[in-house]
């Protein structure tokens, strides 16, 4: 008798690890992650959003009230800071449902409802040109793996070909997360509440340095650690009255790159000469139809 308890004990073990095995590789353990630098995934959408300061698990809260909301619309996360480089507490991010995608209408019910349950509403145009992949959402645990294994190819694709890309979008819909960070017109990706948390931040830097006893210059410049990449810190996320899409101005010094002086520290300060030169590319391209395509973005279309 005891030896048949084991064996139905070793059995039940066997199928219990025959299972998790195989909850993991349908999850996407094994799943090819290729990166891709060209036309985005998504068109213009206009989507329903929270935005929020703090640690980026803590999103999982808002997708879940914007899915009980809109059950059948498409998730969306953007991230606006690396949590590498910027406190948990300080990290920014937008998190809601898409209500329309290029030129479809919004629901006027779902907006209404959204809207009565304090989301505000964004629009974000659509690029020429984005850094993407996709990665299999087929269970919860499909989202810790894509986070853990996109976001460190991302930044390794990126930085190989010394791209700008930020923030990064997250999009849950028909069983894929895709994962895209714009490399144009990345001030309109930003939502409107990032100013002021913005202005916040900065003034909490003014405080410190004017508190350091070590002298330093108040005027000196920092790096802000806006819309780079991020990091396998953050480990779960899905579980006003009219559509507003005025993009944010850039400011500040046009030919600084990498850095941005104190108080106009978003990030795509840093990239608006990056997005001067894609122009002067483009328009070069329409003059001389054998100018190479390749020339500023690296390897478009390219993979890792």
């Amino acid at each position: 008798m005891p030896d048949w308890v084991s064996l139905c004990v070793l059995i039940s073990l066997l199928i219990s690890l025959i299972t998790i095995a195989g909850y993991i590789l349908c999850s996407g353990l094994l799943s090819d992650i290729t990166i891709l630098s060209g036309s985005p995934p998504v068109k213009k959408i206009t989507f329903a959003y929270k935005f929020k300061e703090g640690p980026y698990k803590d999103c999982r809260q808002l997708f879940k009230e914007s899915n009980r909301i809109g059950p059948k619309l498409s998730c969306i996360g953007v991230y606006y800071d690396d949590p590498k480089k910027v406190p948990g507490p300080q990290c920014r991010y937008a998190v809601g449902s898409i209500l329309s995608e290029g030129e479809n209408k919004v629901d006027e019910e779902l907006l209404k409802s959204y809207e009565t349950s304090g989301f505000n509403v964004f629009s974000f145009p659509e690029v020429t040109h984005v850094v993407t992949t996709s990665f299999p959402y087929r269970t919860f645990f499909s989202i810790l793996l894509g986070i853990r294994r996109v976001y460190p190819r991302l930044e390794h694709y990126i930085k190989e070909r010394r791209l700008c890309a930020h923030p990064f979008l997250e999009i849950y819909r028909e069983g894929q997360i895709l994962f895209m960070a714009p490399l144009a017109r990345q001030g309109d990706f930003y939502v409107p509440e990032v100013r002021p948390a913005e202005r916040k931040r900065s003034e909490q830097e003014d405080l410190h340095s004017d508190s350091d006893v070590s002298g330093a210059d108040s005027n000196s410049e920092y790096s802000s650690g806006s819309g780079v990449l991020l990091s396998d810190s953050r480990e779960t996320s899905l579980a006003a009255s009219s559509i507003r899409s005025v993009p944010i101005q850039d400011q500040g010094d046009r030919n600084y790159r990498g850095r941005s002086s104190r108080g106009t520290s978003f990030k795509e300060l840093d990239c608006e000469q990056t997005e001067r030169e894609e122009q002067l590319h483009e328009d070069s391209n329409q003059k001389s139809p054998e100018a190479p395509t390749q020339e500023w973005w690296g390897a478009v279309g390219g993979e890792e």
